[in-house]
């Protein structure tokens, strides 16, 4: 069985913000300028990425009714204004 290599792509997402104060992804912006639209998150958690190594927010999301995941890896740096990052698993060839 040929195992799929991943690699952690950063992403720019768009990002609504509850009452609550959760972020709730809306978008995903890839590589190439291409916009995704996220089209519900049925689960924020805790969670490694197990393919790429790291951890942070798992976010699980769908786009076109297809599940995959979104991680939110937070800046262990107590200053500044960039409080994370967001990277999805992206297959390699």
């Amino acid at each position: 069985m040929k195992q799929v290599r991943a690699e952690k792509a950063y992403v720019q997402v768009i990002v609504a913000f509850r009452d609550d104060r959760a972020m709730l992804p809306r978008a995903i912006m890839w590589e190439d300028g291409k916009k995704y639209v996220i089209d519900k998150v049925t689960e924020i958690k805790q969670a490694a990425a197990m393919k790429v190594g790291g951890q942070g927010d798992r976010y699980t999301i769908w786009i076109g009714g297809k599940q995959s995941y979104l991680f939110f890896e937070r800046n262990a740096s107590v200053s500044g204004c960039n409080i994370g990052r967001w990277f999805v698993e992206k297959k390699c060839a």
